[in-house]
């Protein structure tokens, strides 16, 4: 796999930004960086603090505390309705907590344009690929995100992003098909394009949300190892990945922040997090975890009696 160390990096954009409908979509990763913006080479990079979220009165997300770091990898795990996603969506700086406070790159949600934010952090979600044209051309799905839109129309893209779009694809395996349409690809193969095209603008952190959710186990397996390249690749950003199946789990991952019923249960080093106990409490059903040539996995406990899950 062509490391991500390799790849070219994005031109600051002209100033202005460029026409797209009627609105003016402002520049790229790269120019923010250019602009100004404070390197946060080995700071905290995401930090929560009595982060709570609440919806019709009912709290749906309690994070006391939450630091990742520069260099760390984290995984938001937990089962469905744990507040998982609620969680991505602040660290996105697409959504603010009802009460505590939310630093994302050295800037507090609350006190920062987040659009200008918005453009330092890659995002992978199911939300966002549902607006990503079947009938694009793959180049164009991933080349598009430098300008923060999901199709051509009268932006111009110089040499440098064309070739940093090329070189992106080729880290997931994916420029052979660069001229095909997106729609005809399989759908771990269009989740490998969805993961370059969140690291077109060179950001600073990389969030990918459920990126494995519907694929096969073929499918699966590519991504899997796709992530687990760019894990391994110094280069790479900081990167939070959410999922409720270990099997999705790239053996790159360092951290582990464990959700249940919108708590937290347990946060730390994955091998410390992911456990027996910690997952039969969060799940509320007997498991037994572990590890086969760096991948984990995870079975019900037949031995052992169940529990009613609240």
């Amino acid at each position: 796999m062509t490391s991500y160390d390799a790849v070219p990096h994005p031109e600051p954009a002209e100033a202005g930004g460029v026409l797209a409908g009627d609105d003016v979509v402002a520049g790229d990763g790269g120019a923010a960086r250019d602009a100004g913006v404070a390197d946060v080479t080995g700071a905290t990079v995401l930090e929560f603090r009595d982060v709570v979220v609440k919806r019709s009165g009912r709290t749906i997300l309690d994070i006391p505390q939450w630091q990742v770091r520069d260099g760390e990898r984290w995984l938001i795990f937990g089962p469905n309705g744990a507040g998982k996603t609620t969680a991505i969506t602040l660290a996105a700086a697409r959504g603010f907590p009802t009460s505590g406070t939310v630093d994302v790159l050295g800037e507090r949600l609350g006190r920062v344009d987040v659009r200008d934010l918005q453009q330092r952090i890659g995002l992978s979600s199911i939300a966002l690929a549902d607006h990503l044209p079947f009938g694009e051309s793959v180049l164009n799905v991933v080349l598009t995100a430098a300008w923060g839109v999901t199709g051509r129309w009268r932006e111009q893209y110089c040499d440098v992003d064309v070739a940093r779009a090329h070189a992106l694809l080729t880290v997931f395996g994916m420029d052979a098909m660069a001229e095909r349409t997106y729609g005809t690809l399989s759908g771990g193969e269009r989740k490998r394009v969805q993961a370059a095209r969140a690291l077109m603008t060179d950001p600073e952190l990389l969030l990918l949300d459920e990126p494995g959710a519907g694929l096969d186990l073929g499918g699966r397996e590519e991504l899997v190892a796709a992530l687990d390249g760019l894990a391994g690749d110094a280069a790479s950003p900081v990167m939070v990945l959410v999922t409720h199946h270990v099997e999705e789990i790239p053996p790159g991952f360092t951290h582990m922040l464990l959700l249940a019923e919108g708590q937290v249960h347990a946060a730390g080093t994955l091998d410390d997090v992911m456990t027996d106990e910690n997952l039969t409490a969060a799940f509320g059903t007997p498991l037994v975890v572990g590890k086969i040539d760096s991948r984990w996995m995870a079975r019900a406990d037949t031995g052992a009696p169940r529990r009613r899950r609240h």
